[in-house]
């Protein structure tokens, strides 16, 4: 792991590079442009809190639902998007990846960086929210780049192992779309954890997301610490994740520009 992780870091020119590419590539000839980024998370924002606050009242901890949902929206679409481009990365850059050596990691940690870029934008949004609803800033937010590390760090994982198997198996852009849909439903995105009976949440809390979601939450609008043992599982559960899968994908490196 240490020899990987040097070698990306010699390549941290070419990553830079490769990033503002795919920026500028994924707006480009948009209308909107980065705009896109707002608006992804807070049309679904509106969306649901018309469906969860007006025909079927969700429990939100008091919290107005526009920012209750859109403290979810934000972490879940950084990760959704993230996984959405950053798997068929290897198989959307055939050329380069069968004729130049560099490290392979680098595509799919591009698109999570493109990513997070939007996320940046969309904290406008959010930071606005905070203001309109006049809800406080506590201590506990200083604990959102932890939070949002485990996240990054999950979300490397995924993209590391599942851009690898698309390579091999390309059934794997079609079973993306669904198993996010699947997952955000598992993930307490629009509702609260609160509607999850107490004896099943040992097991919900196996979903890293819905820890992070829920920490979010607790951190960000309650002024509470994260629930430390869930948030610590998610952590084990993301760094054990990217280190299989960072093994898997450089074993498997070897044969990508043959299959490709």
């Amino acid at each position: 792991m240490f020899a990987y992780l040097t070698e990306l870091a010699g390549a941290r020119e070419l990553l830079f590079t490769w990033t503002m590419r795919d920026f500028k590539v994924r707006y480009s000839q948009s209308i909107l442009g980065a705009a896109w980024a707002i608006l992804q998370p807070l049309s679904l924002m509106m969306v649901y809190s018309v469906i969860f606050s007006v025909f079927i009242k969700v429990p939100t901890d008091d919290i107005p639902y526009p920012i209750f949902a859109y403290t979810a929206l934000l972490p879940w679409t950084f990760f959704a998007n993230s996984l959405n481009f950053a798997i068929p990365s290897l198989v959307s850059n055939m050329n380069l990846v069968s004729k130049i050596y560099f490290p392979r990691e680098t595509l799919p940690l591009s698109a999570i960086i493109v990513s997070f870029i939007d996320f940046l934008i969309g904290i406008s949004v959010f930071v606005l929210l905070m203001v309109i609803y006049r809800i406080p800033v506590g201590p506990t937010v200083l604990l959102v780049p932890l939070i949002l590390l485990i996240q990054m760090t999950l979300t490397f994982g995924i993209s590391l192992a599942g851009s690898a198997v698309n390579v091999f198996y390309r059934d794997i852009r079609f079973v993306i779309p669904l198993t996010l849909q699947i997952w955000m439903y598992l993930s307490p995105v629009f509702y609260s954890v609160n509607v999850v009976p107490e004896r099943l949440r040992p097991v919900y809390f196996l979903n890293p997301m819905a820890t992070l979601i829920n920490s979010y939450r607790r951190v960000v609008l309650l002024n509470q610490p994260p629930n430390w043992p869930y948030l610590g599982l998610a952590a084990i559960i993301a760094f054990s994740l990217t280190l299989l899968a960072y093994r898997y994908f450089k074993r498997a490196e070897t044969k990508f520009a043959d299959l490709i």
